[in-house]
């Protein structure tokens, strides 16, 4: 799912590179059919479907096509997710003076919208947990099935002005260690990989100037990244290979793999 985003295209085109069969699920339908453009172009076998990752029925509509089309599935990657203006304060804290001053038009943590924040929780939360009830009930039994969620580094340490997203993926990284062992005796493995900062094109006007130079908070992520730099998209891609590997990873079940240039690791002295 989220197949046709900026990660999930490169993750897509990676497995349509190693041979696997792959089903591009989004809602953006013309955007996933340009991911199978690409992947059939160099010869690799693919399909996109329009997937409402919060409509049931869309999912499990998409998920009759990709059996009949491709055959069973053994690889589930939930990609589907995002961020949104109403579920984010203007600033990083807050002050007594924004409460005073009317003025100014802030959006404080008073003002965060009860609609955006849904809209955030749904979509990374529960488009996960929908597409996995859809999906898993056929893998059961598949050899080598997995799951992979996609978390988020700020599921470990959440970000200034974006507590809804920050909260949304530290439930996908709960739900992820509660589906390993709730699917343990039927033999589907899932995991989760939690990308660090990554240019996408959701978060792309936050991070770089009309003159594409880093902002004012790019520039204090670049401090608190021991590499220094964001990550490239493909740079996920060797992570999600080892863990649908079943000779590679048949006993890892239940992680969430960061993927952040270090990130977690710096204390910031």
């Amino acid at each position: 799912t989220g197949g046709a985003g900026v990660l999930g295209t490169q993750i897509a085109k990676s497995l349509g590179n190693e041979g696997i069969k792959v089903a591009i699920l989004d809602i953006d339908e013309e955007a996933a059919k340009e991911v199978v453009a690409a992947i059939e172009k160099v010869g690799g076998t693919a399909l996109g479907i329009k997937t409402n990752v919060l409509d049931k029925e869309s999912l499990q509509k998409a998920e009759k096509i990709v059996r009949e089309k491709l055959g069973p599935v053994d690889i589930l990657i939930n990609g589907a997710g995002g961020n949104h203006p109403k579920g984010t304060t203007d600033n990083e804290f807050l002050h007594k003076e924004d409460l005073q001053d009317t003025k100014q038009d802030l959006k404080t943590f008073f003002d965060l919208d009860q609609e955006g924040i849904e809209f955030v929780f749904n979509l990374n939360f529960l488009g996960t947990l929908l597409t996995s009830q859809v999906f898993t009930k056929n893998m059961i039994d598949v050899e080598g099935a997995t799951i992979i969620n996609v978390s988020s580094m700020n599921a470990f340490k959440p970000l200034t002005k974006i507590p809804a997203y920050s909260g949304a993926k530290a439930a996908v990284s709960n739900f992820t260690q509660w589906l390993a062992v709730h699917m343990s005796k039927v033999g589907i493995r899932v995991n989760a990989i939690a990308p660090g900062f990554f240019l996408t094109k959701q978060n792309r006007s936050l991070l770089l100037d009309e003159n594409e130079n880093y902002t004012e908070r790019a520039q204090k992520i670049i401090n608190q990244t021991p590499m220094e730099r964001f990550g490239q998209p493909e740079e996920l891609v060797g992570t999600i290979l080892w863990l649908i590997n079943e000779k590679a990873a048949s006993f890892v079940n239940g992680v969430i793999v960061p993927i952040d240039g270090g990130f977690a690791a710096y204390s910031g002295v």
